[in-house]
């Protein structure tokens, strides 16, 4: 391989990455400070449409979930489950028998907070926790593809000093009060959120085998195109013609490494932009089908419908509501 092929595929990776790195907008979150001392245990179940961190302030704690290996974390290091993944948390890798999340917070509506208290006779740990809802359709099969869990470890933190400070805002008990602070907490932790996955996706770029398809340049040309050229007219065909691969092994290549089909995939975009332009533009709504690909304007309605269970004219109705 010569240096331009390296720096294509290098150049390609970055635009991929830079994809994921436009944040799922946060709908709402829940967040509660944990004062444990050991023995202790948590379980927590799986969170659906939600992001869950784990940032350490005091002390250290196991992360263990079904087949993974283990995970220790000390003051300073900051876990993302980024499709929250079930997983306990404890003192120790082998602890059992702890308490169930939903047990000592049951009420873990967006827009409150918690607190959990575990009194011992062991080392204590301080933890700030959140869960990050957003919205179900614009998770794309990339972001559902990323590891169970990312972590960074204090020193990789701590050269984030935008990340680092923001979180220990986040993790202050005299966190500022006032005027829109459940906004403003909302959108703080979706920066810590963006921030945190900015380093974390660049070693995933430096270790292509963590998310298999930054290792296709075929696939990963691909995402990049239905990422940023989703209006032109493409079909199976042209899409594969276009990264230099025939129809059958794209289609196959495709959905083993995205965990869908590239026209599943491309239709997920389309609606994330039509969601867009509905709940946060005055285009007008005839104008959508073209802007996100659908020369029908009927075409775009039943796609539309049947992916969001409401019309356009449903949703955008919806999003003024909410605004």
């Amino acid at each position: 391989m010569d240096s331009t092929d390296s720096k294509d595929e290098t150049d390609l990776g970055d635009d991929l990455l830079s994809e994921l790195l436009k944040p799922l907008r946060l709908t709402g979150v829940f967040d509660s400070r944990w004062h444990v001392r050991a023995p202790w245990a948590i379980e927590g179940d799986a969170e659906q449409s939600c992001a869950v961190l784990h940032y350490i302030t005091e002390g250290g704690c196991w992360i263990t979930g079904e087949d993974q290996t283990p995970i220790e974390l000390q003051t300073g290091d900051l876990a993302l489950f980024p499709t929250g993944t079930a997983h306990r948390l404890s003192d120790l890798p082998e602890r059992h028998g702890g308490v169930a999340l939903a047990a000592v917070l049951p009420e873990r509506q967006p827009g409150t907070s918690g607190e959990i208290r575990i009194e011992g006779t062991g080392p204590e740990s301080r933890i700030l926790c959140a869960g990050l809802h957003y919205d179900a359709s614009a998770a794309t099969g990339l972001y559902k593809a990323l590891p169970w869990a990312l972590v960074l470890d204090r020193s990789q933190v701590d050269k984030e000093p935008l990340l680092r400070d923001t979180l220990r805002l986040l993790a202050a008990t005299d966190r500022p009060t006032g005027p829109g602070d459940r906004l403003i907490t909302l959108r703080t932790f979706e920066m810590a959120l963006v921030l945190a996955l900015r380093p974390l996706l660049r070693e995933l770029a430096e270790n292509p085998s963590s998310l298999p398809v930054l290792a296709n340049p075929g696939i990963s040309k691909a995402m990049v195109i239905i990422a940023t050229r989703f209006a032109e007219p493409w079909t199976i065909e042209s899409l594969a013609r276009e990264v230099g691969m025939s129809r059958s092994a794209f289609t196959a290549a495709f959905r083993e490494l995205v965990g869908e089909a590239p026209a599943r995939h491309l239709t997920g975009r389309r609606m994330q932009e039509a969601a867009r332009l509905l709940g946060e533009t005055c285009l007008p709504q005839s104008a959508v089908p073209e802007r996100v690909g659908y020369q029908s304007a009927v075409g775009f309605h039943l796609a539309f419908r049947k992916w969001f269970g409401m019309t356009p004219g449903e949703y955008r109705s919806q999003s003024l509501s909410a605004a």
